[in-house]
């Protein structure tokens, strides 16, 4: 959400609930929803190849669209990095084109909020649809979810970004692979603007059925070592929007997240060792807990907004490794079939210089 806004959300988003989440059926019609997996579509002409090494170097963004010069300081800093260790790909975690989304396919945001700032970091970027890619009538709201396609359609304009499907996954390398990353869609389940009058969307709906259906084939099927969900909305979260469930304190279903919580609970956690998140503008690298089966959750939202240290209910007493809410910056995760390493960078908005926060091994 907007940091300045003088609307109050909470306010806004409950009286929403309450008149029935007025927009237009035609709004919410369905798109195209089919899941395709991730490597069928790697054969597309002219686009930056997936790494075929078994030791990988990924980069994390989250909440990045937003072409101010805070993008612009973090993709400064990651091309610096870029310059002394390689990264093999990125993953980009949501809220892609800030505030309210694409208008099309040959929408000049994609060149103003991803492709320009991130010149020269020529690998391929797995992205996540968020909230404000699916706006409506207020900023991140999730209502419009049709506007989530034009970031699906992109993928064939672009050599960087990949989205052949609203949801999908990634074996890396393709043959034997370390990891596996299931990018997920959950805006059905999470949008502040519920999609109440196309049952195709529904929480029970066809597109979110198809959706659970792929993944715990997915899963099922894997040979990865690593399999790691990646999110726009997290399942925990010490920052504002806090944990599914109880997203943004509303005491309102569905508003609150809590279909997406079970969905975590029932087809995510336990089962994949990861869950990397954004929609929080801050990095966050939590301790697994008895409800998360093991997973662990991380947050890296803060590519090109931070939280100016706001936090939510759960900051001061739930076990992290590491937290920050004041800072912009990125994360890096080294893969091989033995170890998951992460580091935290934070970066200086004036300079685009980066400085190591975190550096761990997580398993």
């Amino acid at each position: 959400m907007m940091e300045s806004n003088p609307i109050d959300r909470r306010k806004f988003l409950a009286r929403a609930a309450v008149t029935g989440a007025a927009i237009p059926v035609a709004a919410m019609a369905s798109g195209t929803a089919n899941a395709t997996d991730f490597n069928n579509a790697a054969a597309d002409n002219g686009k930056f190849p997936f790494p075929t090494d078994n030791d990988l170097r990924v980069l994390l963004t989250g909440d990045a669209g937003t072409g101010t010069p805070a993008q612009w300081a973090v993709a400064d800093a990651i091309r610096e990095l870029h310059t002394r260790e390689t990264l093999s790909m990125a993953l980009g975690l949501g809220d892609n084109i800030y505030e309210l989304g694409p208008n099309g396919v040959d929408d000049g945001q994609f060149a103003a909020k991803f492709e320009d700032p991130n010149h020269g970091l020529d690998f391929p970027w797995a992205m996540a649809l968020g909230n404000h890619d699916n706006t409506a009538v207020f900023p991140g709201d999730g209502g419009w979810l049709l506007r989530g396609d034009d970031e699906v359609a992109y993928h064939s304009r672009s050599r960087r970004w990949w989205m052949p499907s609203r949801y999908y996954s990634v074996r890396v390398p393709e043959e034997n692979p370390v990891v596996e990353f299931f990018v997920l869609d959950l805006n059905p389940l999470a949008a502040y603007l519920p999609p109440l009058f196309v049952h195709y969307w529904a929480v029970d709906g066809q597109y979110m059925n198809e959706q659970r259906a792929w993944l715990d084939a997915a899963i099922d099927a894997s040979p990865a070592k690593w399999k790691i969900a990646c999110t726009h909305h997290p399942y925990l979260s010490n920052g504002s929007h806090g944990d599914a469930g109880e997203y943004d304190g509303i005491p309102i279903e569905p508003m609150n997240g809590v279909h997406a919580k079970r969905f975590f609970e029932e087809h995510v956690v336990g089962r994949c060792q990861l869950i990397l998140s954004g929609h929080d503008h801050s990095m966050q690298v939590l301790e697994p807990t008895i409800e998360s089966k093991g997973t662990r959750q991380i947050v890296s939202g803060a590519t090109a907004k931070n939280s100016h240290g706001k936090t939510g209910p759960r900051a001061d007493d739930r076990r992290t490794l590491f937290q920050n809410f004041t800072d912009v910056g990125f994360m890096v995760m080294d893969l091989n079939a033995d170890e998951v390493r992460l580091r935290t960078y934070t970066v200086d908005i004036a300079t685009g210089t980066s400085t190591l926060a975190f550096d761990r091994r997580l398993v």
